[in-house]
This record gives C-alpha cells, sequence and structure tokens, in this order.
C-alpha cells in the first residue's frame, strides 16, 4: 500500500520506510500515530476481542526517536508472539527481539554516527525505555526540530515550570536526577535532567 508508505514517510527516515512497512505487514500490526503525551513515547496492545496487535507512537518525535520508540513496541509484540503473557514487559526476553529487530536498523547505516554510538550502548543494557538511557536522550534531542530548553540546561537555583504546570526550583544533582523544591507545595522531587521546562524565573 503506497498509501501506507506515504504516511511512514512523514515520521521516519527515508531508508527505515520499507523495512519498517515489511515488519508492521509480517506481524499484521495496526500503527497508530498519537498526539503528544508526557508519560511515554509509544506502546503496544496485544490481540483483544477481535482487535489485532496495536502499536501507537507520538507524532511529535524527530524521525530516529520515532523509529526507535517503534521498533522498541514491535519488541514487545515479537516477544507477544513468542510467549504471550509469561515473561516480564522488559525482561531478557523482550530484550532478545528487541537487539534482533533493531540490527538491520543499524547494518543499513541510517543512524548518524552520534545516534549510532549510544544506541549502541544502549542495546548492550536495554533500558525499559530509550528515554531511560540519557546518553541516548541527549543524543536523540539534537535532531528535534525545535530544541526547548532541559532542566539541566538551567543553573541551580532557577525557578522552572513542568508540562504539568507545577513550579519548581532547580538544586543540586542527586545521582542521575536534580533535587528540585516544588514551590508549590514545598515538598522535594528527583526531576530527570533531560526533562523540558519553560523558564519562569532565574535566581543568582
Amino acid at each position: 500500500m503506497e498509501k501506507y508508505r506515504s504516511i511512514l514517510r512523514k515520521y521516519l527516515p527515508e531508508a527505515a520506510v520499507d523495512k519498517v512497512y515489511d515488519m508492521l505487514r509480517e506481524h499484521q500490526a495496526h500503527l497508530k500515530i498519537s498526539r503528544k503525551r508526557t508519560s511515554k513515547l509509544g506502546d503496544y496492545r496485544s490481540p483483544h476481542k477481535g482487535n489485532g496487535h496495536q502499536i501507537t507512537v507520538n507524532h511529535d518525535l524527530n524521525p530516529y526517536a520515532f523509529l526507535i520508540t517503534l521498533v522498541h513496541e514491535l519488541a514487545h509484540l515479537l516477544t507477544w508472539e513468542r510467549y504471550r503473557n509469561r515473561v516480564r514487559a522488559h525482561g531478557e526476553e523482550w530484550k532478545t527481539a528487541f537487539r534482533e529487530l533493531m540490527d538491520p536498523f543499524m547494518e543499513m547505516g541510517i543512524f548518524p554516527p552520534d545516534i549510532r554510538q549510544a544506541l549502541q550502548r544502549y542495546l548492550r543494557k536495554s533500558y525499559a525505555s530509550s528515554g531511560s538511557d540519557l546518553n541516548l536522550s541527549r543524543a536523540l534531542r539534537e535532531y528535534d526540530a525545535s530544541r526547548e530548553p532541559s532542566l539541566e540546561d538551567l543553573e541551580e537555583g532557577s525557578i522552572f515550570r513542568l508540562s504539568n504546570g507545577r513550579t519548581f526550583k532547580k538544586g543540586p544533582r542527586v545521582r542521575k536526577r536534580y533535587r528540585c523544591l516544588c514551590i508549590d507545595n514545598n515538598r522535594i522531587y528527583l526531576v530527570n535532567p533531560l526533562v523540558k521546562v519553560e523558564v519562569a524565573e532565574c535566581r543568582a
């Protein structure tokens, strides 16, 4: 279906379109382009009540992030086909499926060197989501159409808002996250350094 390929071309690197189309067709998976979701980049739903495999991916991802997220969800599909619900969602079975499905795209040279290097490290570890790997997330965001500031871009003491409307003051880094004071309720939260923020005010 050329129409389906033309839709895929809007979201994927051109070189990946045919391979992705073949994968979706082989597994009879329905891909739905979703609105922006702050809680997740994509998801997979197994066949239920007459509906087949369904994968959703957020519409606002850059082509490389879209491809990685889609392959992530296809790995859930492949794991379900092999094991149904008898294994953990991101266990060794899923990790094996994810690497298996990603290998052809790595061999095709689709990714720029910085993403490829970060992705290779990620594949060795295979976190639950690409967003869990800060190096891969940093590499991917360099290819976003608009570069919104993230928490790690701000100086300590800066005042910022998150997409949920809450206002925070940035504190020191604690391991992989920043210790931030929520001004709305005076509670402390550990916030992902790559979360996109709206700068409200800066303090010296």
